[in-house]
């Protein structure tokens, strides 16, 4: 029998195989830390939202107002605390403004059902919001670093692409949620007249939700395709504000 030893220039371009799998496989497997309390707060929002549609359907009007009025509280909060602490994740600009949109289609259902909001504008908010949600789909999937799997693909911690909202985006969110909570609260406080401000800010509402959604369309800032080196340079700043903290010297 006899022993096998390897050359030493085998051994030297092993070594340097290897050496260039490492990048590949670090990009591969690059995560965020998708546990900060600005996203625990996001999702708080997502699972408070079909309670908020079951309060109004069922005429809990107060208890409906309350929710609403923690999911505002909690959108504004968790936007604070990110941009305070340098706790943004990507992941964290996608289900923010899932967050809202799901808030505002079961709010939307709901008003729609119970004759508080006109079918038309129901209409218009859902049909934008239907697009931009296969759009969005359709961009975390190109977007994704291979290999393209299912699994992966709902693995938020995987960075792929920022969703950046327009400038119009943030009025009409704001618009909306503003028609929403009055309209929520029309019937905590049904002495007072809320129809002709109702009837103009829905009016509002609708020129600014079709403009927005435009404003997705032709804005090519809106949504931006991450590169392994900027996946990378995210990564460095999360773990350099990491050690900020843990070492604030």
């Amino acid at each position: 029998l006899t022993s096998y030893s390897p050359s030493p220039a085998s051994r030297r371009d092993s070594a340097a195989a290897i050496r260039n799998m490492i990048p590949a496989m670090s990009k591969a497997n690059l995560r965020e830390n998708i546990y900060t309390i600005p996203n625990i707060l996001t999702a708080s929002r997502l699972v408070a939202a079909p309670f908020i549609g079951y309060c109004i359907l069922h005429d809990y009007h107060a208890m409906a107002l309350g929710l609403f009025a923690y999911a505002g509280i909690t959108d504004a909060l968790d936007g604070w605390i990110a941009r305070r602490w340098n706790l943004k994740t990507v992941v964290g600009t996608v289900i923010d403004p899932m967050a809202d949109k799901t808030l505002m289609t079961v709010l939307t259902v709901a008003l729609a059902m119970k004759g508080a909001l006109p079918l038309w504008l129901a209409v218009i908010i859902l049909g934008r919001d239907v697009g931009l949600a296969i759009s969005a789909i359709y961009y975390r999937w190109i977007s994704l670093p291979p290999p393209k799997t299912f699994a992966r693909y709902w693995d938020f911690s995987l960075p792929s692409a920022e969703v950046r909202p327009t400038q119009i985006s943030k009025y009409n969110t704001a618009l909306q949620l503003g028609l929403m909570g009055l309209t929520t609260l029309a019937p905590v406080i049904p002495a007072v007249d809320m129809s002709t401000p109702l009837g103009v800010l829905q009016y509002v509402v609708a020129t600014t939700t079709i403009w927005s959604g435009a404003s997705y369309v032709y804005s090519k800032d809106a949504v931006k395709i991450l590169t392994p080196q900027e996946v990378e340079e995210k990564k460095a700043e999360e773990k350099r504000a990491e050690d900020k903290k843990t070492d604030p010297r």
